[in-house]
Order: structure tokens, then sequence, then C-alpha cells
């Protein structure tokens, strides 16, 4: 079979490490092209484009948005020690209290989600970004996937070539959207909506897609989305977040109508319907997080966002 370019080293459609299906019509897959529908999920510099085109046009503004946001944020670098140093350090200087936030949700990830499976499985790292969370789980044993809609090579999967050196195989990569998974059902031990899962626009299909992927007793867990304890609060913090951006970058990045925050009432309606059971995690992220809801209140400001672990196994 002919090697596919990925980045400096190669990787054959046989070592993605996952059975394919088309994004599309959903038929299994031998390959890249679907033998029904004939999507061809194209692979470009060590990444699957599995975005039909159709899907890809929808995304354009978008992902344009996104990146121009990220961008003026200073979420890129062009040093290798940026990507290699997170979520522990953002040597940028300019996300410190962000990137602190994910470092300790992603050790109480390690040490109370993943850990007591007692072994190192294959998941699927969705919202993965320049993944450097698939980066840390392949150095601890795990077989990550990561997928995302961005593939630019600062913010996006095209990142993850900085951490090819380190890695005894490069990190499979795939460019897809959450609710049309270009996997087969069934092949992973875990799933983790990596500060993604608010961009949905269908809670509810999206999750459903993700327990479609995984195993039997497998995990879907959903690690720093917003919470609020009350719709109105998450309202009034998307109308101010859109009312920012527009201000400070020229867009409000709206052309998508994500869901944007989770409330009880939110989850609660996503396991009746999907038959699931919620098992909440609150990290210790300091007591000056601890304190803002209290602050708020005080000083009569809408109520903070406040960030759990959400963790769902799929019935055995």
């Amino acid at each position: 079979m002919q090697a596919l370019s990925f980045t400096a080293r190669t990787i054959s459609e046989d070592h993605l490490g996952v059975h394919l299906q088309c994004p599309r019509c959903r038929s299994k897959m031998q390959g890249l092209r679907c033998s029904q529908c004939s999507v061809h999920m194209e692979m470009r510099n060590g990444i699957v484009h599995a975005l039909p085109p159709a899907r890809a046009a929808y995304y354009a503004r978008f992902i344009a948005d996104y990146e121009h946001i990220r961008a003026e944020e200073g979420r890129g670098s062009q040093s290798e020690e940026f990507y290699l140093s997170l979520p522990y350090k953002d040597s940028s200087g300019r996300n410190n209290s962000q990137w602190k936030i994910r470092s300790k949700s992603y050790d109480y990830l390690i040490r109370r989600v993943l850990k007591p499976l007692h072994h190192r499985g294959s998941i699927l790292d969705l919202g993965a970004g320049n993944c450097w969370m698939s980066f840390r789980l392949a150095l601890l044993g795990y077989s990550p996937i990561a997928v995302d809609l961005l593939t630019n090579e600062d913010d996006g999967l095209g990142a993850a070539a900085h951490f090819d050196k380190h890695l005894p195989n490069p990190i499979p990569r795939f460019q897809a959207e959450a609710t049309h998974l270009p996997f087969q059902a069934g092949q992973f031990d875990a799933i983790i909506f990596n500060a993604s899962f608010h961009y949905s626009e269908d809670y509810e299909a999206t999750l459903r897609e993700s327990l479609r992927c995984l195993k039997p007793g497998g995990l879907a867990i959903i690690s720093d989305t917003p919470w609020y304890s009350r719709e109105e609060s998450g309202s009034l913090m998307v109308a101010e977040r859109h009312a920012a951006f527009r201000q400070r970058f020229g867009t409000a990045s709206n052309s998508v109508t994500s869901l944007e925050f989770l409330t009880d009432e939110r989850l609660q309606t996503l396991a009746k319907k999907l038959s699931i059971q919620w098992t909440v995690h609150s990290p210790w992220y300091g007591l000056k997080w601890a304190m803002r809801p209290w602050i708020s209140k005080l000083r009569h400001r809408r109520e903070p966002s406040r960030f759990r672990i959400y963790v769902a196994r799929k019935d055995a």
C-alpha cells in the first residue's frame, strides 16, 4: 500500500488505528473513498479531511472567524516549547489563567476518571485543537485519535507536528464534525469533549454520536464546558461575549448557533433522552476560583461560569 504523507513521517491508511465509515451516508469504508456515495476523505499533511464538501462549506465562516479570533488572542506560537509545555505552562504568557484551569482539569481527568479503567485504551480527543491532550495521553500509553474542525499549524490539528519526534508514532488526526464522525461503531474506550461540547448545535445528536462510537462500558466525558445554575445566566454570558467579540475582533463569531453552556436541566434532559446517568466531578481550581460565585453575588453581577467534569458510561 502506498504510504501517505504525515508531516515529516509517514502513516498509511492501515495504520490510522480505527475502522472508518462514511461521514455522509454512514456506510463502512475500506480506505478513504466511500463505495456507496463516492465521498473521498483526503489525507493532507497527515490529517484526514472527513468533512463532505457541503459540510465544509457550512463551517467555512465559523472556521475563518474562529481562527481569526484565536490568532488575535495569541493561541499559537513559533516555539516548539510552547506546545510541549501545555497544559502546565503557557510560555507565551497570554492565556495563563485559562491554561491553569485546563491543567487542573486534565490532572483530575487522568487521576480520577481515566486511571481507574486499569488499562491504556483508545481515546477519541474531540475538539483536540493543537493536540496537546492527545500528546499527553500518548505519553501515558493511551492510543488517542484527535478530531477538530481546525487544521492550521498554529492552533489546529497541524500543530501536532511539534509532537512527532517525541512519540513513537504520529497522532492520527481527523477534520470532522462531532455529529457525523467518520468512525465505525464501538471502537473507543473513552471519548473526551476537550473544552468543545459547548460548540455543539445539538447536544443530543452530538452525545448520541459519541455513544455510538464507544465500546460497551466506554466513557463519554465532558471537560471544560461552562456550567450555570440558571439558563438566564448562560444566555447573558453569550450576549456579553458576542458583543465583546464584535467590538474587539469585528465579528460576533456566531455563524454557527452553538449552545455555549450547560445547566442541570440540560444535563437531565440528555440523561433522560439517551438513557444515561451522569457522574459529576468537581476539580479544585483554587480558593480564588471557588470564591467567584460569592463575590459576584455580593457585587450584584451575573453569576460566573463554573467547570465540572461530566462522565456517562455506555451500557455494557
